[in-house]
C-alpha cells in the first residue's frame, strides 16, 4: 500500500522560512517524480515545485527564488523549502508522486499527471 505523508505546515509570520517533508512508502518501483502542490479554497491546485528521481527541479516561475524542492531518495523522502514566506502563501500544501517514470522530467501543469497523494499540511503565513 502507497503511503504519502507530508508534515512540517505550520503558522508563521510574513519574511519567515518554512520546510516541509514528504515521506513516500510502498511504491512498486523506484522511478518515480515527487511534487509539491498547494491548493486554497475556491482555488484550483496550484503546482509548486517537482523532482525527478536525478535530482531535476522545477520551480514554478511565480514562486522561483524564494521555493526549491529537493528529495533524498535513500529515505523516499521530498522537501519544499519556502523562504521570505507571504500571507499569499497561505494554503494547503500537498505532496504527490508518479510511479513508473524514467524520463527525467517532471510536469506542474497538471496534477492528473501524478497518481498518489498525501493528505496536505497547512500553511499558514500571518501579517
Amino acid at each position: 500500500q502507497v503511503q504519502v505523508v507530508e508534515s512540517g505546515g505550520g503558522l508563521v509570520l510574513s519574511g519567515d522560512s518554512l520546510k516541509l517533508s514528504c515521506a513516500v512508502s510502498g511504491l512498486p518501483s523506484n522511478n518515480y517524480v515527487m511534487a509539491w502542490f498547494r491548493q486554497t479554497p475556491g482555488k484550483e491546485r496550484e503546482g509548486v515545485s517537482c523532482v525527478t528521481q536525478s535530482g531535476k527541479t522545477s520551480v514554478t516561475d511565480s514562486l522561483k527564488g524564494r521555493f526549491t524542492a529537493s528529495r533524498d531518495n535513500a529515505k523516499n523522502t521530498l522537501y519544499l523549502e519556502m523562504n521570505s514566506l507571504k500571507p499569499d502563501d497561505t494554503a494547503i500544501y500537498y505532496c504527490a508522486a508518479r510511479d513508473n517514470w524514467v524520463l527525467d522530467a517532471c510536469l506542474l501543469e497538471d496534477p492528473d499527471f501524478y497518481n498518489f497523494w498525501g493528505q496536505g499540511t497547512q500553511v499558514t503565513v500571518s501579517s
